[in-house]
């Protein structure tokens, strides 16, 4: 049940609800096996962090993993990087996520996808096993195996979804990019990792569009030597012409000869075998290739799926992401937990603005995923789902990208469902998972992030590397984890890796984000994420979370969205606040005086902006984040270094050379 009232949860479980939980079921494994007790979440996390090889031990045999775990579990445990887990393990991720145990319907869904409002297609799991067999035997033929690299320049669709699994059969490295990046930001990131395969469509459909991707995708080949084939697959055109594109074939030509492939001969690789290279945003400078391992991987996918987001054989998963974003990755192992995935490629606007809710109450799905982002869009447009949707099976809606405000929460629950486990989760590519995320066990409060993840010694620390009970501080991991990087592509010796995460707090992990752990009368404990830390507000030198700011601005009706930096200005540092007003509306002193008091009133005279100025975009990234950084380098006349890395560049030029600013 929810409660809107301030001082109660927006929702509290039931016993039966509890009751039935795959946490639930996971804490009696682990008492059982443990002979102890472990009567909350709170107790449990503390067991995951002190024994944290018996944990991750625990998890690979409640989730029934398929491989060899060895013997060994955990080697130089409290080595940063360094710490080996599983040495003698040996796994393949794509066997793990193709599972389908014996008397299960083999032709129910794996997947079902929706191009934008243009096209829908289902695949049967034996239909899913046949596609990645043809491409594991095409793969082979061309000499891909353990170590080769195959890129997807791709929507979120089955193929994409194809392509990664045959790659993780071999043992091969999967790395991908979605469609709405241009040339230049695809050589950014593929060039650096040197694919022998390119798998592309020929190009995708947005917002009522159909966008041709077949010269873009030649421009890409020719680039990068490393290229052996280039595989089209047809999404927006039925017939084309390769003759762009060097060793270009197109998808069903590339299968062809490998009708009857059979069963798949799965290549089993070390635990800390590199499955994934995914790129972190690249706006301060050229992508850096972050390496993930194929067992640390899958083990904290399983607990986030199962644990934390309750899902359970034969749900179906939703999340709208690009392949550009951690949380494709994240959704596609669902297949690990026997779940079907919703995939939809395309404007969420899209038709009458509501093609997401009409595409997850059609297929009754029981978890939805958002970004932040969208649910404060949504709520601006007015979309009732609750009201126009039959949205009976969901149970769990999760929300990333950014931190969502209060309101965000009190939308979820009045406008969407009022009896959903709402988990604002924050983590990020570095460790393709989140440090804080859900607890299905647990009560929702309003702008609160809901647990520490298991097995993750989550804290928060001062600028000392003390720990923070209460106030605001980094939020850092202090013991090692298995889906840490195993490293960074092209870094000898580990230096630039160190630099990334080590350098701030010798042998912890410090993730960069400004964040606060909450303790309330009764003993419940939340987080609350105020902001990347590099883009903190430091006026008189105290430190302001962005999010704090948003969070007051983002209330205003007039506002749809909005920017803040930190101005370097007469030997400190001012606010300036950017907004983005709905369309005919003009930022006026009356409007301005009012954003000013909700600041104040709800925040503290120090949030307050010294300037507030309209513009009428905001850039942000591939996967919809808004870039201080890059607004703070215009501001200063400072270089963008990589524009390849926004979604919409030109939007910068709405903060360029404001002669307001030197005021």
């Amino acid at each position: 049940m929810s409660d809107l009232s301030a001082d109660a949860p927006l929702w509290q479980p039931d016993a039966e609800h509890i009751a039935a939980t795959r946490l639930t079921g996971f804490t009696r494994f682990v008492e059982q096996r443990h002979v102890q007790s472990l009567p909350d979440y709170a107790a449990l996390h503390r067991w995951s962090v002190t024994q944290r090889a018996d944990f991750w031990s625990a998890i690979w045999d409640f989730c029934e993993v398929i491989g060899e775990k060895g013997t060994r579990l955990l080697i130089d445990g409290d080595r940063m990087p360094g710490a080996q887990w599983f040495p003698d393990a040996k796994l393949n991720f794509a066997r793990n996520l193709l599972r389908r145990p014996a008397g299960r319907d083999e032709d129910a869904d794996a997947i079902v996808f929706q191009g934008e409002d243009k096209l829908q297609r289902r695949l049967s799991h034996a239909a899913l096993y046949q596609e990645v067999s043809r491409l594991v035997a095409a793969l082979r033929q061309l000499g891909v195996g353990p170590g080769d690299r195959v890129a997807a320049y791709m929507p979120n669709m089955p193929e994409t979804v194809v392509a990664m699994l045959a790659t993780a059969s071999l043992g091969a490295i999967f790395s991908s990019a979605s469609q709405d990046f241009g040339v230049q930001g695809v050589l950014d990131r593929f060039g650096q990792i040197e694919p022998k395969v390119l798998i592309a469509a020929d190009g995708v459909f947005y917002g009522g569009k159909t966008l041709d991707a077949m010269a873009r995708i030649g421009e890409i080949v020719s680039q990068i030597p490393s290229i052996e084939a280039a595989v089209i697959v047809p999404y927006t055109q039925d017939e084309h012409s390769l003759d762009a594109i060097r060793d270009g074939v197109m998808w069903a030509d590339f299968l062809a000869p490998h009708a009857d492939a059979g069963e798949i001969e799965f290549v089993d690789m070390p635990f800390n075998a590199p499955l994934y290279i995914m790129f972190s945003s690249g706006t301060t400078g050229v992508p850096k290739c972050i390496v993930h391992g194929a067992g640390g991987t899958l083990l904290q996918h399983l607990k986030e799926h199962q644990l934390h987001s309750d899902i359970k054989a034969d749900d179906r998963v939703f999340y709208f992401t690009t392949c550009g974003w951690m949380m494709w990755n994240w959704l596609v192992s669902a297949l690990a937990s026997e779940a079907t995935l919703l995939l939809f490629d395309g404007s969420p606007f899209a038709g009458r603005g509501v093609v997401l809710w009409d595409f997850v109450s059609a297929e009754r799905c029981t978890l939805f995923g958002t970004s932040a982002k969208y649910l404060d869009a949504a709520a601006k447009l007015g979309l009732k789902p609750a009201v126009t949707h039959d949205l009976a099976p969901l149970r769990a809606v999760l929300s990333t990208g950014s931190p969502l405000s209060p309101e965000g929460f009190e939308y979820v629950y009045h406008d969407i469902k009022n009896d959903v486990c709402l988990s604002s989760v924050s983590g990020g590519t570095d460790i393709v998972s989140c440090f804080v995320l859900g607890n299905p066990n647990g009560p929702v409060w309003r702008g609160e992030l809901q647990a520490k993840g298991l097995g993750l010694a989550v804290e928060v620390f001062d600028e000392n590397g003390k720990p923070l009970v209460g106030g605001k501080g980094e939020l850092v991991c202090t013991k090692p984890f298995p889906c840490m990087p195993v490293e960074f592509w092209n870094d000898p010796g580990g230096a630039r890796y160190h630099a990334a995460y080590f350098e701030r707090f010798a042998n912890i992990w410090c993730h960069g984000d400004w964040s606060e752990e909450i303790h309330h009368a009764g003993g419940h404990v939340g987080m609350v994420i105020y902001g990347r830390s590099d883009a903190t507000l430091n006026p008189g030198g105290v430190r302001i979370g962005t999010a704090e700011i948003y969070r007051q601005v983002e209330k205003l009706p007039e506002v749809l969205e909005s920017i803040v930096i930190g101005q370097d200005f007469e030997s400190d540092v001012r606010v300036v606040l950017f907004v983005r007003l709905r369309d005919g509306l003009t930022l006026d002193d009356a409007l301005a005086a009012r954003i000013k008091l909700v600041i104040r009133e709800n925040a503290s005279p120090r949030h307050v902006p010294a300037k507030i100025l309209q513009v009428p975009d905001i850039p942000r990234t591939k996967s919809g984040k808004i870039v201080e950084l890059a607004v703070r380098a215009v501001v200063h006349g400072q270089e963008v270094k990589n524009i390849e890395a926004l979604a919409n560049p030109e939007a910068l030029a709405h903060f360029r050379d404001r002669a307001e600013l030197a005021q």
